[in-house]
C-alpha cells in the first residue's frame, strides 16, 4: 500500500498504540479495535492500513538489530563488539521495545515466533557469514548466538531474574562474551554439528 504525507500522524498514532498493547497485552488480548481506540481512529482505518492483526504486528515491530559491521576487525574481537552492542542498546534510555514485543508475544503466538525467526536467523547468519565466511556451520553458529541473546533479554529484562538483573552492564558483557566468542569462531561439538551442518552444506554445495 502507498502511504502519503497526510497519513503519516494517523500511521504514527496506530503504530504507537499497537506497541503499547502488543507490550502489555501480548498478541492474543491486543484487537484492532483496542489499538484503534488508543489512537484515535476508526478500526476500518487499522485495517486499511495494516489488513489484518498480523500485518500490523509486523509493522510494529518492524526490527533492524542494527548489527556492528565486523568488516576490518580482528576475528578475536568480533564476539565482544556483539556483547557490547547489545547489551548497549538494551540497556539504554530508549530500551529495545520491538525485541520485547516479540519475545513477549512469541511464546505463545507462532506468528510472532516466526516473526523471531525470521530476524534473529537472517541477521545474526549475515553477521556470522562477515566473520566466520560462508562456512557450513554459519546457520549453526548464528542459532547458538541467538539463544544467548534471546536468552539474556529473556532473563533480564522481562522476567528479571534477580542475579541476572542485578548485573551491571559492563560485568554482563564480560560474562557473555567468552559464550559468544565460542559459538562464533570456536571449535563446535561434533555431535551438534550433524543435521544442521549437512543441510546447510547441501544448500551451498549445490
Amino acid at each position: 500500500m502507498v502511504f502519503t504525507a497526510r497519513s503519516e500522524p494517523a500511521r504514527a498514532a496506530i503504530l504507537a498504540a499497537a506497541r503499547q498493547h502488543f507490550t502489555r497485552d501480548g498478541y492474543e488480548r491486543t484487537t484492532i479495535r483496542a489499538v484503534a481506540s488508543e489512537a484515535g481512529v476508526d478500526p476500518a482505518m487499522v485495517m486499511r492500513y495494516y489488513q489484518s492483526k498480523p500485518g500490523l504486528f509486523s509493522a510494529a515491530v518492524d526490527l533492524d538489530l542494527h548489527l556492528p559491521d565486523p568488516t576490518g576487525l580482528p576475528i578475536e574481537q568480533a564476539a565482544g563488539l556483539l556483547a557490547r552492542h547489545f547489551v548497549t542498546r538494551w540497556e539504554g534510555e530508549l530500551a529495545d521495545e520491538a525485541i520485547m514485543i516479540m519475545l513477549r508475544s512469541a511464546v505463545t503466538n507462532p506468528t510472532a515466533a516466526d516473526r523471531v525467526r525470521a530476524v534473529f536467523g537472517g541477521q545474526v547468519v549475515t553477521l556470522v557469514r562477515a566473520v566466520t565466511g560462508d562456512s557450513p556451520d554459519s546457520e549453526l553458529r548464528a542459532g547458538l548466538i541467538s539463544t544467548q541473546l534471546l536468552g539474556i533479554a529473556l532473563c533480564r529484562y522481562l522476567l528479571r531474574l534477580p542475579p541476572v538483573a542485578a548485573l551491571d552492564p559492563e560485568t554482563l558483557i564480560a560474562a557473555v562474551t567468552p559464550v559468544l566468542e565460542q559459538f562464533l569462531t570456536g571449535p563446535l561439538p561434533a555431535a551438534a554439528e550433524t543435521d544442521a551442518t549437512r543441510t546447510a552444506s547441501a544448500r551451498h554445495d549445490g
